[in-house]
Parts: C-alpha cells; sequence; structure tokens
C-alpha cells in the first residue's frame, strides 16, 4: 500500500510539474522585411520582438529577417496571406496590389508633412482601410512611416521638371509611383529593392527614388552623386500580420501583440521623424549634391495622376482621403 501510494504521489508531482510547461508552451513567429539594419522599419521590428518576449515571459518569441532575406516585399505579401509567413514590416504598393486602397495614399503631393498622413491613418479611414485589409487575409497591427520620397542620379542636378525628362529611374512594384514617375517625363523601370545598388553601379538605371533612410541605410549615395528634395510621396510601411497566425493565437496573446505593436509603432515612427535632417548632413558631408525643386510646378505636372484614380474602383476611398488630407 506504501508502495502504490507513493507512486501514485510521484505521479502526481510529475502532472503538476508538466502542467506550467503546457501552459507556457513557447510560439515561434516570423518576422520579415527589406529593410537594412539601421533603418528604422528595422529597429522598430527588432523592438517588437523584443517588448512581445517581455510581455509573455519568454512564451513568444518572434525571429525577424531583415534585408529580403525571405523575399522582396510582394513575395512576403503572398507568404502572409497564405500563412507561411507569420507577420511583415511590409511596403504601400506591394500591399496596394492586394488591396487597392493602400494606393490612395500613394498620389503625388498629398500631405503637407508625415504628421498630416497619420493623422488621417490613426483615423476612421485607416480603420476602413484595416477592415479592408483583413478581408484579405492580413490583420494591421500598425502604419509605420516609410518616409517622404526624393529622386537620386547619376546624371545631373534636378531643379526642375525638364531634368528629370529622359532619365532611367527605377521604381518599385507601386502603380502610383510608375504614374508619378512617367508624368515627370522619365522612363520608369521595376526592379527589386535588393537589386538596386548593382542596377545602379552598372548603369541599369540612372537613378531612383527612396526616401532618406533607405538611400543611406543601403549605401545608394555610392553609387549616386544628385539627390533631389522632391517630396513628391509619402509612404506608409503597412506592419501586418497573417490572419491566419492571428487566428491561432489565444485573447491574451494577441493583446499582448498589440501592445507590442503600440510601441514599436510609436518608436518606428519617432525614429523615422528625427533621421531625415541627420541623415541629409551626412549625405552632404558624403558628397552628395543636393537641390531642392519648384514643387509647385512638379505638382502642376503630375495632377494627372489623382485623375486616373479617381476613376478606379477605389475611386470612393480616394475622393475621402484626398479631402480628409488637404
Amino acid at each position: 500500500m506504501q508502495r502504490k501510494t507513493f507512486t501514485r504521489t510521484l505521479l502526481a508531482l510529475a502532472a503538476a510539474a508538466l502542467l506550467p510547461l503546457a501552459a507556457q508552451a513557447q510560439t515561434k513567429l516570423t518576422l520579415g522585411h527589406g529593410a537594412a539594419p539601421g533603418n528604422p522599419r528595422h529597429e522598430a521590428a527588432v523592438k517588437f520582438a523584443e517588448v512581445l518576449k517581455a510581455r509573455t515571459g519568454g512564451r513568444i518569441e518572434v525571429q525577424v529577417a531583415h534585408s529580403a532575406q525571405l523575399g522582396d516585399d510582394a513575395a512576403m505579401v503572398t507568404a502572409l496571406r497564405t500563412g507561411a509567413l507569420d507577420m511583415s514590416a511590409n511596403s504601400q504598393g506591394p500591399v496596394a496590389a492586394v488591396v487597392p486602397e493602400y494606393a490612395a495614399y500613394g498620389m503625388p503631393f498629398l500631405f503637407g508633412s508625415v504628421g498630416q498622413a497619420f493623422k488621417v491613418l490613426d483615423g476612421p479611414l485607416g480603420k476602413e482601410l484595416a477592415d479592408k485589409t483583413a478581408e484579405k487575409g492580413m490583420v494591421v497591427l500598425g502604419y509605420w512611416d516609410n518616409g517622404i520620397r526624393q529622386i537620386t542620379n547619376s546624371k545631373r542636378p534636378i531643379t526642375k521638371v525638364e531634368d528629370v525628362k529622359g532619365l532611367k529611374l527605377r521604381v518599385p512594384p507601386d502603380a502610383t509611383l510608375v504614374d508619378i514617375v512617367q508624368a515627370l517625363g522619365a522612363d520608369a523601370q521595376q526592379i527589386k529593392f535588393s537589386e538596386l545598388y548593382v542596377a545602379l553601379q552598372q548603369g541599369v538605371v540612372d537613378g531612383q527614388e527612396n526616401p532618406l533612410a533607405n538611400i543611406h541605410a543601403s549605401k545608394l549615395y555610392e553609387v549616386q552623386k544628385h539627390l533631389a528634395l522632391t517630396n513628391h510621396q509619402f509612404q506608409m510601411t503597412p506592419f501586418l500580420m497573417s490572419k491566419r497566425s492571428w487566428d491561432r493565437l489565444s485573447e491574451a496573446d494577441r493583446k499582448a501583440v498589440q501592445d507590442a505593436a503600440a510601441e514599436a509603432t510609436a518608436l518606428q515612427r519617432k525614429l523615422s521623424s528625427e533621421a531625415d535632417e541627420k541623415l541629409l548632413a551626412d549625405l552632404k558631408s558624403r558628397g552628395v549634391q543636393v537641390t531642392t525643386v519648384d514643387k509647385g510646378a512638379f505638382a502642376k505636372a503630375t495632377e494627372k495622376v489623382d485623375d486616373k484614380w479617381l476613376a478606379t474602383p477605389i475611386g470612393a476611398y480616394l475622393k475621402k482621403v484626398i479631402a480628409a488630407a488637404r
């Protein structure tokens, strides 16, 4: 009897010891993005992973894969929708290919400032966009800042619209940017960001357009000596989670993900807002020639882009965004 009692006691103790382990079963998630280390997108992704791990007592671990290790942004959007990838700090253009309303935020010279853009995105129109995103299998965790876009090239300084004409400019897979660049008279060519440095170095294209953070972090200044502060487009970075991955989480874990995402979003926006002045000074110190442009003339040259998109199926949503922005 004593032996049986002892055995039962051991079994009970063993079961009790296993309960916390079962309750704390580890969840591993992967977060992919296309930016280089040092870019605010990567720094915020790392912050998200750290905060989520701390909030869940180490139960949820997030592996951050930077620099398009998991494929370009378009490939990561596909992976999100199928559940092959858990999360991505992605780009406006590739997401717009699935949720067309994202293109509404890519109209030329739409926002006077980044703050103005986030005032719209953090309100009812951003909620409407998140609802449309969920319908396509992705959950919005936050809208990050991908900066105001500028043009660089290796041929000549740009101060007027005529200076852009004839340049071969790389653009990402974003239909609004193709329209903007073509409206300015340049030849738009789509090249993956991971292949851009070599394409510029070898002269496949004359130039490209990106926010300063991307230009600096990827060292494009080594192969581009002319930078024009055109401010032609604001872009967000949608921070997304696969709905399939989201649906597997408990309510408590979803709350932890949202809280960590809120902290990461605040950090990313802060880093982005602080970066431009320092980055511009550093680019100048590296021999980059910086010019400003006649924004009125550039805006007039690209007016037809608005008209084109207002006539598309997203026209009703775009009209609300334009009204809120302007």
